[in-house]
Order: structure tokens, then sequence, then C-alpha cells
């Protein structure tokens, strides 16, 4: 790479998500002269925060889970989470309702989960154990061998260090026949499938290999981080500062042209030069909206033609009164959800009977909410691509709210003071995410590993980051997609970086 620069090489990171700022922190480090441009007026990306009548709302994750991926990643800078904002184990971790009646509060405890599952049916807490010491050693060998390997090439899967992983052939089978060889009853399956949410999947079309986030959930537990998911967002901005790099915002990228070296970025506050690109962008909205027809790798169809999670319906509520049982994080779920991952991935359409999602931040963090009030969160997956017309979400809305009070028993109706909606025209609208899918490519089979886009983009100098590449979606996995693109920018560009020092807290 020639730059026509002096000086250290330049980078320009298009977009401010977790994978961005994670990425523009490890070439900061690097010594690289870094700047991030976000669009918005505040970096995060889909981890967004809306403040709104004295509420407070996470916009877009809202658990914190996988705290040995965020200890990992603080450690590459000599900091630890803590050094930002102070973590709070849940208890209980979340509370499941079931339409029939039924429900359950889930502990960080794992003895007294097994004695729940061993209420339902005989012989499943000893079954849950086995599950879940099967899926600590698949969760540490995929984590260990591939997931932080960043291996994004098929022929980086011929290697002998996953020999180990010859033996779990059954694990690229759907989890949900997975799951059904340890425990049969549906509610008890249920439980171990609903981490799916998380990846957009559903139980039909995910490879088992997933059940490891099960351990994820059971075995290391679920967090609140001091000032929501928007504190780690602030944390990760502050770190990237300390590394060097420049954070603008309210800058909007509108065309990438030119090759490494050379690279011009034309922006809604002028042009930037810089010798690399990284886009946290997705790949798709990038090679639409970014790049000429020459430089894209793929038809504009091709992204037409992928398998997108789910979009999502959110209301946003701030609620006077009190909200028991409702849990900090609640889900309500029918007995049989098949009829709506059908809505979502089969036959698409609005869901008759849906499963959904609360979250009541408030529970644990009184500075979301004024006295006597809580922040509601309700997210129901729906289906990416739907209309989502005002009348259609007037009704659903109304149809959300009667299903919440028939089957929870809170009716939230007439004590709503603060509201705010979003669905797919947001997604597609503010992030450019195809057909308003909320979280990006599916976790299927076909969209896992190798088979996501890759770190490396269509031009010498132009790489992507995020939740379309691999390791896939979700924060965690976002902070090891940065570290990935930044490693890929390094093997290119040998002079730029020492890739041993990604490798010296493992």
């Amino acid at each position: 790479m020639q730059s026509r620069r002096s000086g250290d090489p330049t980078v320009t990171v298009i977009g401010g998500g977790f994978g961005g700022l994670s990425a523009a922190a490890y070439l900061g480090r690097a010594g690289l002269d870094v700047r991030l441009l976000e669009r918005h007026d505040r970096v995060g990306g889909h981890a967004g925060v809306l403040e709104r009548d004295g509420f407070r709302f996470d916009t877009g994750p809202s658990w914190y889970l996988m705290p040995d991926v965020f200890e990992r990643f603080f450690a590459h800078f000599d900091r630890e989470p803590g050094d930002y904002y102070e973590l709070e184990r849940l208890d209980p971790q979340y509370r499941v309702c079931w339409k029939d009646g039924d429900s359950v509060t889930v502990p960080p405890d794992r003895d007294r989960v097994e004695a729940i599952f061993e209420s339902y049916e005989e012989g499943a807490g000893e079954a849950l154990a086995a599950y879940l010491d099967d899926a600590e050693r698949n969760y540490e060998l995929a984590m260990d061998r591939v997931v932080y390997e960043g291996r994004e090439r098929l022929r980086e899967f011929v290697d002998t260090d996953l020999l180990p992983m010859a033996p779990r052939y059954r694990l690229f089978g759907n989890i949900d026949d997975y799951v059904s060889r340890y425990v049969e009853h549906p509610k008890l399956r249920q439980l171990l499938e609903y981490t799916l949410v998380f990846l957009g999947g559903s139980p039909y079309n995910t490879p088992a290999l997933y059940s490891i986030m099960s351990h994820v959930d059971l075995n290391l537990n679920v967090f609140y981080p001091e000032g929501g998911i928007a504190g780690v967002v602030d944390a990760l901005a502050e770190l990237a500062r300390e590394q060097g790099v420049t954070i603008r915002t309210g800058v909007e990228v509108q065309h990438v042209g030119g090759e490494a070296g050379q690279f011009e970025l034309s922006t809604d506050d002028g042009l930037v030069e810089s010798d690399l690109v990284v886009s946290n962008a997705n790949p798709a909205d990038t090679e639409r909206a970014l790049l000429d027809d020459r430089d894209r790798a793929h038809d504009p169809g091709y992204w037409d033609d992928q398998t997108y999670a789910p979009s999502a319906f959110l209301l946003y509520l701030g609620v006077e009164g009190d909200v028991d049982p409702l849990e900090h994080h609640t889900l309500v779920l029918p007995t049989d959800w098949s009829d709506h991952f059908e809505a979502i991935f089969d036959e698409p359409r609005w869901p008759d009977d849906p499963a959904y999602y609360l979250s009541v931040t408030s529970k644990t963090d009184d500075t979301v909410a004024p006295d006597g009030h809580h922040a509601v969160v309700a997210l129901v997956p729906i289906a990416p691509g739907l209309d989502d017309a005002p009348d259609v979400r007037e009704r659903f809305r109304e149809q959300v709210l009667t299903d919440l009070a028939e089957h929870t028993g809170v009716d939230l109706r007439d004590r709503i003071v603060s509201e705010t909606t979003a669905c797919v025209s947001e997604f597609a609208d503010r992030y450019g995410d195809p057909d308003g899918t909320a979280l990006g490519l599916a976790h299927t089979l076909f969209q896992t590993g190798p088979f996501r886009p890759s770190h490396r983009g269509p031009l010498d100098g132009f790489y992507y980051t995020g939740a379309y590449t691999t390791p896939g979606i979700g924060m965690p996995m976002c902070l090891i997609s940065g570290e990935h693109t930044a490693t890929a920018i390094f093997e290119d560009y040998p002079a730029l970086g020492d890739t041993e020092a990604l490798a010296s807290v493992e």
C-alpha cells in the first residue's frame, strides 16, 4: 500500500456500532491514525438510547451476556470492564410466562435450575446437567478454536486443531432435534431454545452448535451493566479515544471510491481521504449505497436472496405504577411457538399468537424512570419485510397489550404516560437493514462461519466489521469481529501492526 499522505497510515471507520468501535480501538492501539465517522448523533449503532419524558430506554440489545468476552476484549488494552462500568448479576435472571397460566423464574444458580427441570420431567434435572456440561465443552472448543481464531475461509477448517470437534457432528443438525435428545417436555425445550432470539434464528433452522448459548445463559449467567447497554457503548467510545481514535458524530458517508492508499470518501461534511476503510455498515447497504457498481462484490439481487433474522415490533413505554410480576427480563410464550416461527421464516405474516419479550430495566436501575414509574420495552420478533403501515401497527399494538394483560395479569393500557414505537420501517430507514431486519443475517447453517461475508471487502484496503461478518450477531460477537478485522488488516499490511499482541492475553 502506497500512501499519498505523510505520517501514520490513516484508517476511516464508517459507523460506530460495537464492531466499528472495536476495530477502531485495535487499529488505534497499533498506532494508526484512525477516525470513526458516525452519521447519527451518538455512537452505538443498533445499541441506541431513547430519552423521553423522564424515561431512558436502551433501544437495541438489552441482555449483557458472555462476560468472558468483554473481559478478554478489555484485557487486550490492559483494562477491565470495571474500569468503566459495574456489573450486577441478575437474580432472577428472567421470568418465563406461558400462556396456559404457568410460569417459572430462572435463578443464576444451576442446582436450582436443575430442580426446576426435574419438576417438569423425571430425570430432566440430570439430563440438564449433562446438556450444560456438553454445552460448556462445546463452547470452549468453539470459542478457542473457531470464534477467536477467526476462521472465515473454508480451507481454514482443514486443520488438525479442529479434530476434537469431529465427533460433534450432531451439532450441525437443527437445535430442536438436538435438545430433544436430552429432554422431551416442550416447555423445557423452550427454556433451552429461547436464546435463539439473540441469533435471529428458529429452533428448526439453527444449527445445534448454538446450544452453546445455554452455557452462556445458565452457566455464565445474565448481568446488567451500570448505565445499561448505553453505558457499555460509552465505555467502548472512551476506550477508543484512549487509543487515539478520533470520533466524529453527525457525519454521513455518501460515497466511497479508490483503493488502498488513496481512498476518497464523500461525506455531508466534505471530502475525506484515507489509506484504508473499514465499514461497520452492513455489506448490503454498503454495496448499494456507498460503492460504485464496478466496485461491488455482488449483484444487488444477491442480498434479496439471503435469509435474514427477524425484524421487531417494539413498544417503548413509560408506565405509571407497579408492573409485578414482570421481572427485569420476562418472556411471554405460547406453549406451542411453532406457528410464530412459521410466521417469521416460512410464511411471512403478522403472528396470531405471538411470543414476545419484555424488558423492565427500572426493576434494577432506578435512574431510568421517574419515581413511581417503570420503563417497559415490549419486543415481538416478526418477519422482515412486513408492511408496517400505521394502521397495521396500531392493531398489533392493541393485540400485544391485550395479550400481555390476559396472560401476565399486567394491564398497562390505562397507565402509559410515554410511548414510542419502532418496527420494520425504522430499521430499514435508520440503519439500511435489508427488509428492515433488526439483527442481520440469520445464523442458518449456510450463513454461519465461512459462509458469512468476509472481513475483506471488494476493494484492496476496504474491510467490513460487525454482525454480518464472522462470528456473527450480538455485542460480544461484534467485539470479536472488530478484532478479526484489525487482524486481517495487519495480515494484509504487516508493517502496520503486530498480531502477536492480540494473542498476548489468550
